[in-house]
C-alpha cells in the first residue's frame, strides 16, 4: 500500500481540472438559455430582469446597482479570486513554477494576446471602437479544456497541461489589461486603504495566520475599497488570492506520522486484513494530511464548485443574451465584429504558433513531451474560444449598446468556430494516429 501525502495535497488540483470539463457543459447550456430567452417573445423581460436594481447598504452608505452589475462586479470577483488562487498554485508547484516550465506557455500566451489586439486595431484604430482591442486577447479556460476533452482521451496529457498553463497565463495578461487600461478614474484614499489591507494580509501570511475566514473577511473589505476607488473591483480578487498562505505546515505533523505508512507496508502481510491498530494508524495519516492542507487548497476546493457551476453560468445568463435580427449576417459587416472574429480565430492561432516556434527554434523551450506541431496547432485553434473573459472585457470597453452587441456577436461566432475547428482538427490527428498503429 502506498499512501502519498503529496497525492492528497494535490487532489484539489485534479478535481479542478475535472470540474472545468463539466463546467464547460453547464456554461454552454447557460449561453443557449440566454440566447433563447433574448430571442423569444419574452425578450423584453430578459433585458429588464438583469437591469432590475438592488440596494445594499449600511451606516448611510448604499450601493444601488442593477443585478447585472452585482454579478459582473461582485460575483465575478470570486471568479477572479479563484483564478488568482490557480495562478499562485501554478507559480508555486505547477506548470509556471520554473522558468523552464513556464517559458513556452507564457510566451505563447503573450503572442496569443498581442497579435489578436493588433488585428483588432487594424480594423478599428482611430475609431471610437478602438477601445475594444482587449476583447480578443483572452482564452476561456473552461470552454477550451472542455472542448479539448471532447477531442478524445488519447490526446497527449502534456498538451492538456500546456493549454491549461497557456490559459492561466492568458488570464494573468487579461487581468493586467483590465487593471491598467480599463480603469477610468482613481480615488486615492480608498485605493491606499486597499493597499494597507493587502499589506496586512501579507503580514498575516508571514506570521503564520492560516484561518481562511480571516482572509475572506479582509478580502471583502479590500473589494469594497476597490469598488469605490475606480479600479475595477474584480482586481481585488486576484490580489487577495496572492496573499493566501500556500505552504503546508509539515512541521506540525504528529510525531511518527511520516514513517507510519512505511511501518504499515512493512508490518502487515499483503494478503491479511489490517488489524485495528493499523487501521487507526491509517486514519491518523489521513487526518494529519487534511490538517496539513494549505488555506489556498481549502479555499480553492470550497469555492471552485460555486464558481464553476453557479457564478460563471449566472454571468453567461446575464451577458450572453444578444438578439439576432433578420439581417444578422449583414450586420456582421462592421469593424468591431470583424476585428473580434479575426482576432480570436486568426490572431490567437498565428500568435501562439509564431511565438512558440520562436521559442523552440531558439532552444529556449521544448515542445511538450509526446506532442508535435500539429498538436500545438490544435491547441492554438482552441485558444480562440474567448467567451467568458472576452464578454467581461466587452462590458468594460464599451458604453455604446450597439458596439457591445457587435462585440458579443463576434465573440459567439469566433468561439463557436474556434471550438469546432480545434476539436475536429485534434480528433482527426487522434484518428490518424490510431489508424497508423493498427497498420503496424
Amino acid at each position: 500500500m502506498n499512501l502519498s501525502l503529496t497525492d492528497h495535497l494535490l487532489k484539489p488540483v485534479h478535481k479542478f481540472i475535472r470540474q472545468q470539463h463539466s463546467g464547460g457543459i453547464v456554461l454552454l447550456i447557460s449561453v443557449l438559455i440566454a440566447l433563447a430567452w433574448a430571442n423569444s417573445p419574452w425578450a423584453v423581460s430578459y433585458h429588464s430582469f438583469w437591469k432590475t436594481k438592488y440596494a445594499v447598504g449600511f451606516a448611510g452608505h448604499v450601493l444601488n446597482e442593477p443585478l447585472q452589475v452585482w454579478i459582473n462586479d461582485g460575483l465575478m470577483t470570486l471568479f477572479f479570486f479563484v483564478v488568482g488562487l490557480g495562478l499562485k498554485r501554478e507559480f508555486m508547484i505547477g506548470e509556471l513554477s520554473t522558468a523552464k516550465k513556464a517559458a513556452l506557455p507564457m510566451v505563447a500566451a503573450l503572442g496569443g494576446m498581442l497579435v489578436p489586439a493588433l488585428i483588432y486595431l487594424a480594423f478599428n484604430a482611430g475609431k471610437t471602437s478602438e477601445t475594444g482591442w482587449g476583447i480578443p486577447m483572452a482564452t476561456d479556460i473552461a470552454f477550451a479544456l472542455g472542448i479539448l476533452s471532447l477531442a478524445g482521451k488519447h490526446i497527449p496529457a502534456p498538451l492538456k497541461v500546456f493549454l491549461s498553463a497557456l490559459a492561466v497565463a492568458d488570464d494573468l495578461g487579461a487581468i493586467l489589461v483590465i487593471a491598467f487600461f480599463y480603469t477610468t478614474h482613481i480615488a486615492a484614499v480608498p485605493l491606499i486603504a486597499a493597499g494597507v489591507l493587502l499589506l496586512l494580509l501579507s503580514a498575516a501570511n508571514a506570521k503564520g495566520i492560516r484561518h481562511p475566514s480571516f482572509y475572506l473577511l479582509a478580502g471583502v473589505a479590500v473589494w469594497l475599497c476597490f469598488l469605490v476607488s475606480g479600479v475595477h473591483a474584480t482586481i481585488a480578487g486576484v490580489l487577495v488570492a496572492f496573499t493566501i498562505p500556500s505552504r503546508t505546515k509539515i512541521n506540525e505533523l504528529q510525531p511518527g506520522t511520516r514513517t507510519d505508512a512505511t511501518k504499515i507496508e512493512r508490518d502487515v502481510p499483503q494478503e491479511e486484513s489490517l488489524a485495528a491498530a493499523e487501521q487507526q494508524r491509517i486514519e491518523n495519516i489521513k487526518n494529519t494530511a487534511i490538517a496539513a492542507e494549505t488555506p489556498l487548497q481549502k479555499i480553492e476546493h470550497t469555492l471552485q464548485p460555486w464558481v464553476t457551476f453557479i457564478i460563471m453560468p449566472l454571468f453567461a445568463l446575464a451577458n450572453a443574451g444578444i438578439t439576432f435580427s433578420a439581417g444578422f449576417f449583414t450586420a456582421l459587416n462592421n469593424p468591431v465584429s470583424i476585428g473580434v472574429i479575426l482576432g480570436l480565430i486568426v490572431g490567437k492561432f498565428c500568435g501562439i504558433l509564431l511565438f512558440s516556434r520562436i521559442m523552440v527554434s531558439s532552444k529556449w523551450a521544448d515542445l511538450p513531451e509526446g506532442t508535435h506541431w500539429n498538436h500545438l496547432a490544435g491547441a492554438a485553434l482552441l485558444a480562440g474560444v474567448g467567451f467568458t473573459m472576452s464578454l467581461f472585457v466587452t462590458e468594460l470597453a464599451f458604453d455604446n449598446a450597439l458596439m457591445i452587441g457587435q462585440a458579443k456577436t463576434g465573440i459567439f461566432i469566433a468561439s463557436a468556430l474556434a471550438g469546432l475547428t480545434g476539436s475536429l482538427f485534434l480528433r482527426k490527428l487522434r484518428i490518424a494516429k490510431s489508424q497508423s498503429f493498427s497498420k503496424q
